[in-house]
């Protein structure tokens, strides 16, 4: 099949089950909820009919079970094409998002909000200040390290991108030293919260989590969806690129500093969600080849697929409780990281 009917066969495809998937993601729980019901509240609202569902069942899927499907799609799809993006700018197929440290980072602050919150914030009267301390902390956290580690790795020659790397695992340590800090001084009760929260979830999604998120990743991912012929230029190197009229040095501020606001939201309003960047970009080149023009909405679309997925799959495993979401992804994506490195090491050998 021609390479370019190949990706628009892929595009309609991941269009077309995307929905799909939102239908069974809202539907999937302790209640379960037939798809013609779903599909019939949605219609409701928009004013098309009328029809006869109990005012729980509406209550379940525009309260809970929506919010939570909306914010799985927008930090899926942010993290998936976030890692397209780094693994084009680094030329590296194993590099994802947390590369330069900016999850270890968001980490950090929202460790540090979740701990320490009450006391940092204590003269403040804003409620609203309060409600959102957690996601601020780790937003400026995630900014903060990535500003940290441009520096280090720009010199007036230009961005190394091994010093970045460097200097990106160096931030990482230094951020599990403060996670570690911030474990041993924590009560019980703060503990038990700080734990869970580095494990992920979108179970806390609410209809302003969603409109954070859709106001500061949907913007992200048009974004980094224009950036296609640009990777396409980088994947032949700096040089090369050059040549063709790009100007590297502003290309890698840019996506990296946008890539760390896609990290550094979705860290701070689910957690630590891993193994999303790394994985998805790779099936997608495996189904439709490494066109960058294809790859970045291709990956945001399976990117919120495959959350929606693993949210379903942590619902259901063991119900009425809830898996962390984090724990499912790392489930999935673990394998698939080590074929990865199978692969390149009999390559090598």
């Amino acid at each position: 099949m021609n390479p370019s009917r190949k990706s628009a066969l892929l595009l309609i495809m991941l269009a077309l089950a995307l929905p799909t998937v939102m239908v069974l993601s809202v539907g999937t729980g302790p209640v379960a909820i037939a798809p013609l019901d779903i599909i019939c509240i949605f219609l409701d609202r928009l004013g098309i009919t009328d029809s006869q569902v109990s005012d729980q069942t509406r209550l379940i899927v525009e309260s809970i079970r929506l919010p939570r499907t909306l914010m799985g799609i927008m930090i899926g799809g942010s993290l998936a094409i976030a890692g397209a993006a780094m693994q084009g700018l680094f030329r590296n197929p194993l590099a994802d998002p947390s590369i330069i440290g900016v999850s270890s980072g968001a980490a950090l602050g929202a460790g540090i909000g979740i701990v320490l919150g009450s006391a940092l914030f204590a003269g403040f009267s804003s409620p609203l200040l309060m409600d959102y301390s957690v996601s601020l902390l780790a937003f400026g956290g995630g900014v903060l390290t990535t500003l940290i580690v441009y520096k280090m790795g720009t010199t007036s020659n230009g961005t190394s991108v091994a010093t970045m790397l460097l200097a990106g695992v160096a931030i990482s340590a230094l951020a599990g030293a403060g996670m570690g800090i911030l474990n041993y001084i924590a009560d019980d009760a703060t503990l038990r919260s700080l734990t869970f929260w580095q494990m992920g979830s979108i179970g806390g999604a609410n209809w302003n989590s969603v409109l954070l998120c859709f106001t500061l990743l949907g913007p992200v991912i048009f974004l980094l969806c224009r950036y296609g012929l640009v990777l396409n230029a980088m994947l032949l190197g700096e040089s090369e690129a050059r040549h063709l009229g790009i100007d590297v040095q502003k290309t890698k501020l840019k996506l990296i500093l946008v890539t760390a606001m896609a990290v550094g939201v979705s860290v701070s309003v689910a957690g630590i969600i891993g193994f999303v960047g790394l994985v998805v970009p790779h099936l997608i080149r495996l189904l439709a080849g490494p066109d960058h023009k294809t790859l970045l909405p291709a990956s945001a679309m399976l990117g919120g697929i495959l959350l929606l997925a693993a949210d379903m799959i942590a619902r259901t495993t063991v119900a009425p409780a809830e898996l962390p979401i984090g724990i499912v992804t790392a489930l999935m994506g673990a394998p698939f990281f080590m074929s990865l490195l199978w692969q390149q090491r009999k390559r090598i050998a």
